[in-house]
């Protein structure tokens, strides 16, 4: 995404209106010339790489647009690392401990470095070049790193993720967000519902599969002390709303500073119709690390019970569970499975909530023991679920013990 000095945006009145790039042949070329200049930068530095993207720019009035496309380059389509044959905080350390073996000169030169780099080359066995050495010194800092890869975008969808990390900015300043998913196929629900839960939302959930779901969520600038990462969770969330057929959300945004020429609160809309175009896949988002190794350590548990992955919406008070996993036996019995992980005290006051509304007796809760639950102000002991604790890892036996007194 974009950050908060490369946004472009007016107001309308009220209304907050992003920066919108038209496919048009002079914008195309626009983002034709960027990406075939990080292409050919492959293999260089990132310092090398940003004075071309100056040269670039020049005196054009459009200078934003190119750094915020540039931008979306170096952080969606790039990847930068360091290139040095050893650490090089060990490099460092190892030549500056020889060079205080040396007689102190008044001024470092770059005859003394290559001294330095030979005299360590030697130590090391050769099996470091001077050059190396002298290459790798500070290759940890950020303008020192290569270029190693680029997964070159066309300019087109380089204009579309432009255009959507635009319009995911404004939800940077968002205190409350509506969002109505009209009557959709159930999967583009769930898929909806798996990215809220994902990135940690607070939302309210009200209306069922056959006719639509009202969301209100709590923005970044609704929380006692506004979050920075909580606002990028919210900006995160747009597109997967794009992957329903039918929705339109509406939001109420705080900007950053007021002036006789913007409103103290505005508005913000979208709906089906945006033109927004979604990068993420139109399946279900990757399991977290936790799911999915929990979910490899019950494939090699020896039990009758087995692990579902796809669950079906489970209708709450107030909002809707998408359960991890469901736990099924042979003879007819499932329990569901919910893993509490690393979540904010506002999540975890709504999350426990919600089970207490829900008075489920078939919910099997996995709580992470690095919850500060007490500053959360949550109490598990009365829970209608059942409790298991884990630090690191969800064991499947701390599963089965659960289970398997339900059918005794």
């Amino acid at each position: 995404m974009l950050p908060s000095e490369l946004l472009m945006y007016r107001f309308d009145g009220e209304a907050i209106i992003p920066k919108h790039l038209p496919l048009r042949p002079s914008n195309l070329a626009m983002a034709t010339e960027l990406i075939a200049l990080f292409k050919a930068a492959a293999g260089g530095t990132r310092s090398d790489l940003n004075t071309q993207l100056q040269v670039l720019e020049g005196e054009d009035t459009d200078y934003r647009v190119k750094r915020g496309l540039a931008h979306l380059l170096s952080t969606a389509f790039s990847m930068f690392e360091p290139r040095s044959p050893l650490d090089p905080a060990m490099l460092r350390q190892r030549t500056f401990a020889l060079s205080a073996q040396t007689v102190p000169s008044p001024q470092a030169t770059a005859t003394t470095l290559s001294v330095l780099a030979n005299a360590l080359s030697h130590e090391l066995e050769r099996e470091v070049s001077p050059e190396q050495i002298h290459a790798g010194l500070y290759a940890d800092l950020a303008d020192n790193h290569v270029l190693t890869s680029f997964d070159m975008p066309t300019p087109e969808s380089l204009i579309h993720r432009y255009n959507l990390s635009q319009a995911q900015g404004v939800l940077y300043r968002a205190s409350h967000v509506t969002i109505t998913a009209y009557r959709n196929d159930p999967g583009e629900y769930k898929l909806l519902f798996r990215y809220i839960k994902l990135f940690g939302l607070m939302a309210y959930i009200e209306g069922d599969a056959n006719h639509g779901f009202t969301l209100t969520i709590d923005g970044p600038t609704s929380l006692f002390k506004p979050s920075t990462r909580y606002g990028l969770a919210l900006a995160k969330m747009l597109p997967a709303l794009l992957h329903v057929t039918r929705w339109s959300l509406s939001a109420t945004i705080v900007p950053r500073s007021v002036s006789p020429y913007t409103p103290p609160v505005a508005r913000f809309g979208l709906d089906t119709n945006c033109n927004l175009v979604s990068h993420y896949p139109p399946g279900k988002p990757h399991d977290s690390m936790l799911e999915q190794a929990f979910a490899e350590r019950w494939e090699h548990t020896k039990t009758e019970w087995r692990l579902e992955r796809e669950v079906d919406l489970i209708p709450m008070p107030g909002s809707v569970m998408v359960p991890d996993f469901r736990l099924v036996h042979p003879d007819g019995r499932t329990f569901l499975f919910e893993i509490v992980g690393y979540w904010r005290p506002e999540y975890l006051r709504k999350k426990f909530a919600q089970v207490h509304r829900a008075a489920r007796d078939d919910l099997i809760l996995a709580i992470s023991e690095r919850l500060n639950l007490e500053r959360a102000g949550v109490n598990v002991q009365d829970l209608p679920a059942r409790v298991i604790w884990f630090k690191d890892r969800i064991q499947p036996k701390a599963v089965l013990d659960v289970l398997e007194p339900a059918h005794v």
